[in-house]
């Protein structure tokens, strides 16, 4: 298979997602033992979307070339869809055209303009990702912080495979489990605007193979877009990192973002990241990627 079935996903999320709602939350009277599947019944769901049993019954079986935004929009509300899984609903069942799908990708680059932005960043740590969530430009900070990113082949600075294939990135995450439901989620929205991705495909299908907990997160279907929060490290040098995170999306490409960290001011953290900023200020320290060498497809 050269790439994700988008058919089967649009299914599998239908099913998910009905699987989840039990019948108090949408009004309707629970059955309790009498009910021979969890959630939602397809006609329970198909009556509070306004659409046939039969229509419904299509789309979970990944017949959504024709299907209206406005019906969409009914199951999403039906589902009780945040605005994020919505859209991600109307990837899968409204994919782009083929002529479009089947373009190659751009390689992505660091701009040099914001090569030059994340050395200034002095003592922020700041990691840049493109497709696939694949690391493709950090400052000395963020090497010191989360791992010399260019001590890696560039095929395996991705954060995905970190989180569940790295022994030191899955001890690094003091809450390991929130890190993996979230770089899962976000490779689950990615894959809904990308499912022709070949380089995608082989990522999922070694993940697959490799860690039970991907298989695990990746069937749930999950897509949370968090682009703020609060990280918590256990840094083998320094002990314990709290840090809040931003996600900066650039406005010049919208599959590259800028993940940037930082303490509060005057805490243990910011006394921490400034010893680490020390170190990696030294001479032979691991240091950022250039612009030329970022390149991916």
């Amino acid at each position: 298979m050269d790439q994700l079935d988008q058919r089967a996903a649009l299914g599998e999320f239908l099913r998910v997602r009905r699987g989840r709602l039990r019948p108090a939350d949408v009004g309707l009277p629970d059955l309790g033992r009498h009910r021979r599947v969890p959630g939602l019944r397809r006609e329970e769901l198909a009556q509070l979307a306004g659409v046939s049993v039969a229509y419904y019954t299509r789309l979970e079986q990944g017949h959504g070339q024709n299907v209206s935004y406005e019906v969409l929009d009914a199951i999403a509300r039906a589902l009780r869809l945040d605005a994020t899984e919505a859209a991600h609903l109307r990837q899968l069942a409204r994919p782009r055209p083929r002529r479009q799908r089947n373009r190659p990708h751009r390689p992505q680059r660091v701009r040099p303009e914001l090569r030059t932005l994340m050395d200034a960043m002095d003592g922020v740590p700041a990691y840049l990702v493109g497709h696939r969530q694949d690391v493709i430009g950090w400052n000395r900070l963020a090497a010191a912080v989360f791992g010399d990113f260019g001590a890696l082949p560039p095929q395996e600075r991705n954060l995905v495979r970190q989180v569940f294939l790295d022994p030191a990135t899955a001890e690094l995450y003091a809450q390991w489990e929130c890190r993996a439901c979230q770089v899962v989620s976000n490779l689950r929205t990615y894959a809904g605007r990308h499912p022709d991705d070949e380089q995608l495909t082989a990522l999922v299908g070694e993940l697959s193979v490799k860690s039970e907990e991907f298989r695990r997160l990746w069937a749930a279907h999950t897509v949370v877009d968090k682009t703020h929060g609060v990280k918590q490290l256990r840094h083998p040098l320094v002990g314990e990192l709290v840090l809040s995170f931003e996600t900066l999306a650039l406005p010049d490409d919208c599959e590259q973002r800028l993940i940037v960290f930082h303490p509060t001011p005057g805490s243990p953290s910011a006394d921490a990241l400034r010893l680490l900023a020390s170190w990696s200020a030294a001479p032979g320290a691991p240091g950022g990627v250039q612009a030329d060498e970022a390149a991916t497809a």
